[in-house]
């Protein structure tokens, strides 16, 4: 299995991207077209990057997530690596509780928007928690580096 590792590796690290720039996009310019545009023409908008989203997101979720298992299983051999002392293996189990917590607010963001509770503030405010969590994984994994 760890001969597969640089792929996993790489598989895991491009379901970031795109997930966190999906994400960033939503909120540092998809948000910024509130001021330039009226409600009509903003709720088309949305509605048709949710539609696009919609038939991606969740395949690159479950792979980024499924990768993670894959990845943590290899490095850490269940939780052999987290030891008494704070180190690198509580950061990657801090990393995978953020991570945990990003999922729970995707899987919620579905829900919503199956139920069509998603309104444009609950939009706005979901992708802000997910954008908040992953700037928070992605500072962890850097750190993971120097510890």
């Amino acid at each position: 299995m760890a001969s597969w590792y640089p792929l996993i590796l790489l598989l895991h690290l491009s379901c970031a991207i795109v997930f966190v720039g999906a994400v960033c996009f939503e909120v540092l310019v998809l948000e910024s077209f509130h001021r330039s545009f009226d409600h009509a023409l903003m709720e088309r908008i949305e509605a048709a990057v949710m539609a696009r989203v919609r038939r991606f997101m969740p395949v690159v979720v479950a792979l980024l997530f499924l990768s993670g298992f894959a990845l943590f299983d290899i490095r850490c051999n269940g939780f052999a690596c987290i030891g008494p002392t704070f180190g690198w293996g509580w950061l990657l189990l801090l990393k995978a509780a953020l991570a945990f917590a990003v999922l729970a607010v995707f899987i919620g963001a579905i829900r919503a928007g199956l139920r069509g509770g998603m309104d444009p503030c609950r939009f706005r405010h979901t992708h802000r928690i997910v954008l908040a969590l992953m700037v928070g994984i992605v500072v962890l994994a850097k750190l993971m580096f120097y510890v």
